[in-house]
């Protein structure tokens, strides 16, 4: 399938501790899910969700900044955000039907789109159209691997990247499934780049020196993820715009190098090069050649490193649609639940974890976990329901996931959309984006207060029309903001 050229080659900016304050700042104003919390008790087309010009009919839009920009639009007024209310009244099925017909019926979002509006407090059904039948989800499908991989971690898990030695003048790198490592020292206020492998380096040559070894040979353990690098449907294509990556458990930068779309393409054994060189400027002899070997049974740690929080990770996967890290999360969660670390083992695992959680995942399959390849499929049924469980207080630590997706008009791959109506600042959403499929899953409070879990997933359109399709989704999104529809 020919795909387009998204994003995933800029590099958004770290966002510090302060950046992040200012985030919550305006998420505490758009607000909607901190009150729920106190009542209740592609190629890859997503890092920009679209790119015109290439199999659009569409010009081209100008070059997309980084994300934070400073020239976000300003926090929406408090008086203009519905507040949530215990007697909030229901939408109601009718109303929101109607409000649905002209998407129904237009031929820009192609034959039968799936369109699911559920009540987040009640669970109530309010709107289901084909809502069983399955479809390609591009990357809303991260949703689903950001919620499974919460549920089984936690979201203030840390994942640990290791050094040890086995006692004969060996040391391996453990790669533990941290593809956000720095180059160099890490950055304790950054997402990636929080662990570095300077700073393990220096550690372990530290160790080695107390123990009075100066001379290693370096071995690489990366065998925490198996099965093949690459996922079924992920072409050519997705590997030269760094949509796609050969993966890895560990890995510098997710990847990425300097100057280059394409990532790298063997991450892994990059990484082991780089602490290698870190040892060698710490004083310690290094072996030339690095071999990959498992880490000894019986070995002591010379040194470790810890990644960002878990819910700060999934927020940055969300907010910058970031195929690869996603793909990681979907692998960490086989880790936890003891299936195969692969495509395949990642994909029953998140479904696992989903069903346990009490969701219905009929008709899903998932052959990779970021949404990347069109061979994925799942239903609006279940994407609304995890989403509702985000939000719902049923399960408090899945907030991180709400919280984490980008906010209409202000964040990440929604910063560019719905940056006028009621869904500003209301909305928070996960998007998506193949040459045939648009998806849009998210909450949302209507005019009347009422908080809604929703997801419109649209496939088999005209070839080139997304823009068109995912102009016609906004346009239903703006309506259902603000929809009193009681």
């Amino acid at each position: 399938m020919a795909k387009t050229a998204g994003g995933g080659a800029r590099r958004p900016p770290q966002r510090t501790s302060t950046r992040r304050r200012m985030c919550r700042r305006r998420r505490l104003v758009a607000g909607f899910l901190v009150l729920l919390v106190l009542g209740a008790g592609y190629g890859t087309l997503d890092a920009f969700d679209l790119a015109p010009g290439v199999l659009t009919r569409t010009d081209p839009w100008p070059e997309a900044q980084p994300f934070p920009s400073p020239a976000l639009p300003a926090p929406v007024a408090e008086a203009e955000v519905p507040a949530l209310a215990d007697d909030a009244p229901l939408p109601s099925g009718d109303a929101l039907a109607e409000l649905s017909q002209d998407l129904l019926s237009d031929d820009r979002v192609g034959p039968d789109p799936g369109v699911m509006v559920v009540d987040v407090t009640t669970g109530e059904a309010l709107l289901a159209q084909h809502v069983g039948q399955e479809y390609v989800p591009a990357s809303s499908l991260k949703v689903l691997v950001a919620v499974a991989v919460v549920a089984s971690y936690g979201d203030q898990h840390r994942f640990t990247t290791t050094a040890v030695t086995g006692g004969d003048d060996q040391v391996t790198l453990v790669a533990g499934g941290d593809l956000t490592l720095a180059e160099g020292a890490g950055d304790p206020e950054a997402i990636i780049g929080h662990g570095g492998l300077g700073d393990l380096a220096e550690q372990t040559a530290a160790a080695l020196t107390e123990a009075g070894t100066t001379s290693v040979h370096l071995n690489l353990d990366d065998t925490l993820f198996t099965g093949p690098t690459l996922a079924p449907r992920w072409g050519d294509v997705d590997l030269s715009g760094g949509w796609g990556m050969h993966m890895a458990p560990i890995a510098v930068d997710i990847g990425r190098i300097d100057g280059q779309q394409a990532r790298s393409t063997d991450a892994a054994m990059d990484a082991a090069q780089i602490f290698a060189d870190h040892l060698a400027d710490a004083g310690i002899t290094v072996d030339p050649q690095i071999d990959r070997a498992a880490a000894p049974e019986e070995a002591t740690e010379l040194g470790a490193v810890q990644s960002a929080t878990l819910d700060e990770i999934v927020a940055y996967t969300l907010q910058h649609s970031e195929n690869i890290l996603s793909e990681a999360l979907g692998r960490m969660t086989a880790v936890a639940t003891g299936h195969e670390a692969s495509f395949a083992g990642a994909g029953e695992a998140v479904l696992e974890v989903l069903a346990d959680l009490g969701l219905d995942t009929s008709g899903a399959q998932l052959v990779d976990t970021s949404g990347l390849s069109s061979a994925s499929k799942l239903t609006p049924q279940l994407l609304t329901g995890a989403l509702r469980l985000t939000a719902d207080g049923s399960h408090p630590e899945l907030l991180a996931v709400a919280d984490g997706m980008p906010i209409a008009g202000l964040e990440g791959t929604l910063g560019s959309r719905l940056t006028d109506g009621a869904a500003t600042g209301t909305l928070r959403a996960k998007t998506g984006t193949l040459p045939q499929v648009v998806a849009l899953t998210g909450l949302v409070t209507t005019a009347d207060g009422r908080l809604v879990a929703f997801t419109v997933l649209a496939n088999d359109f005209d070839r080139g029309g997304a823009h068109s399709a995912r102009s016609a989704v906004d346009a239903w999104a703006r309506d259902l903001a603000g929809c009193g529809c009681s």
